[in-house]
């Protein structure tokens, strides 16, 4: 039998190369058996501030659903709604969350995804809803979670990211996977509301120092918001591509 805590470093580190998280961003989780957890269920969970490309065996964190942990590193500070979605879902084997570009500029919408991509029934019901604002690692995010996820597999979280669970590793991945293609083609549908995602996909590149990339968005929005005939919108993105020309080239 597979070793439940190298699956999920391959998970971990499969969400990086697929651009679905970057550096120490996002956190995967996966229901394990009781063990010597005197009949308690228990979970694998990522360590907080480490890169997956690091992680070893050793540094995967064992919870229990009582919030107790064991091992040598602290559990992701978001170890929190992983417990309560455990303990309140059955069903959920394995939880991802991960800050790919598209899902975190939608979720800056702060607005539900309507039904025009079949991933949408794949997760349940009729939309992909946006979970309230809550700081990261908060109680009160756990809770908003776990209503916008009730009756489906995956949320977004509002300025923040995106969640899904599966009955196990994989799945949870594919989730992942078939949602990214989505929200990609989502965003070439030329709609004022994608131009807005191209935007905020620049900005968050831009906050995380990735300037080439943040200036490739600010140009696709342009030529996006400039179809569309949104002038002003137009051209603040162009000055902002122009802006992070002008950085590379003062870096080279």
């Amino acid at each position: 039998m597979a070793d439940p805590r190298r699956q999920l470093i391959d998970s971990a580190r499969r969400m990086s190369v697929l651009g679905l998280n970057r550096g120490t961003a996002g956190n995967v989780s996966v229901r394990v058996g009781d063990e010597s957890d005197e009949g308690c269920s228990a979970f694998l969970i990522t360590p907080t501030g480490m890169a997956y490309d690091t992680l070893e065996p050793e540094d995967i964190v064992r919870m229990r659903l009582d919030g107790t942990c064991s091992g040598r590193r602290k559990p992701s500070s978001e170890w929190r709604f992983h417990r309560d979605l455990y303990v309140a879902r059955a069903d959920a084997g394995a939880i991802l969350h991960a800050h790919s570009p598209f899902a975190t500029s939608l979720a800056c919408l702060r607005r539900d995804i309507p039904p025009f991509h079949y991933m949408i029934a794949r997760f349940g019901g009729d939309r992909v809803r946006c979970a309230g604002y809550a700081t990261f690692g908060t109680q009160a995010l756990s809770d908003r979670i776990l209503r916008a996820i009730d009756k489906r597999r995956a949320c977004l979280l509002a300025n923040h990211g995106m969640l899904v669970l599966g009955d196990d590793l994989p799945q949870a991945l594919d989730f992942h996977l078939k949602s990214k293609a989505g929200f990609e083609e989502l965003a070439l549908q030329r709609t004022e509301a994608y131009a807005n995602v191209l935007y905020n996909s620049a900005i968050v590149y831009e906050k995380i120092g990735q300037t080439q990339e943040a200036r490739n968005y600010f140009g696709q929005a342009y030529s996006t918001y400039a179809q569309l005939g949104r002038i002003t919108e137009a051209q603040d993105a162009k000055r902002n591509a122009d802006r992070l020309r002008s950085v590379e080239s003062r870096r080279d």
